[in-house]
């Protein structure tokens, strides 16, 4: 388990595939496993060797907001083998926008990432702010100075959106749900998707 720099908040982080990691993250932050961790990947290729039914909507929302402060929640392919925690069968993903990031993820493959600091207490956005809420009980911290957006990701939950082909044509049903508002504002993304987001956030 190790904390790492994003382009949002410092993050503290395990191999995705490694359950063990996984659950010693879990347990660092204080979160039960009803609380899955998202999962950081190195590029938007990588989205649909972890996610499958991806609807057109998530393809445009990566090519608009990918490298970025985007998360997104989505069905995950049955056959993988990892253990997040209580996902009911979906995934959280998002490609950072920051340089040392992107590199460790290529070396490293998808690590689980929750925010750098304890629950309930406000995200770190520089690494002092994470050793003083997690100290030694993390092993090694990569330092990038301050977090440029500073504010965590936007997580839109699209496992609501279903697809049909009717003349032709994709026709999509459903709602994109917000999750949680973050550095990635409502009119931003209502420019890519437009009425398929909800209102009720």
């Amino acid at each position: 388990v190790v904390v790492i720099p994003t382009d949002t908040v410092y993050g503290v982080a395990a191999d995705a595939f490694n359950a063990k990691a996984v659950e010693a993250l879990l347990n660092l932050k204080g979160r039960e496993r009803t609380s899955p961790p998202p999962v950081l990947i190195p590029k938007v290729e990588t989205m649909s060797a972890l996610a499958h039914d991806l609807p057109l909507v998530a393809n445009q929302l990566a090519a608009a907001f990918w490298p970025g402060a985007l998360t997104m929640v989505l069905q995950a392919q049955s056959t993988l083998e990892w253990d997040l925690g209580e996902t009911r069968g979906t995934v959280a993903l998002r490609v950072p926008d920051h340089k040392i990031t992107l590199a460790l993820l290529e070396d490293s493959g998808p690590l689980a990432v929750s925010s750098a600091n304890l629950t309930g207490e406000p995200a770190a956005t520089t690494c002092k702010q994470a050793f003083d809420y997690l100290g030694e009980s993390v092993e090694v911290y990569l330092d990038a100075g301050n977090s440029p957006k500073g504010e965590a990701s936007t997580i839109l939950d699209l496992t609501g959106i279903t697809e049909k082909v009717v003349d032709g044509e994709i026709v999509t049903e459903g709602k994109v749900r917000i999750v949680r508002l973050g550095a990635l504002k409502k009119a931003k993304l209502k420019t890519v998707i437009g009425d398929l987001l909800a209102d009720d956030k």
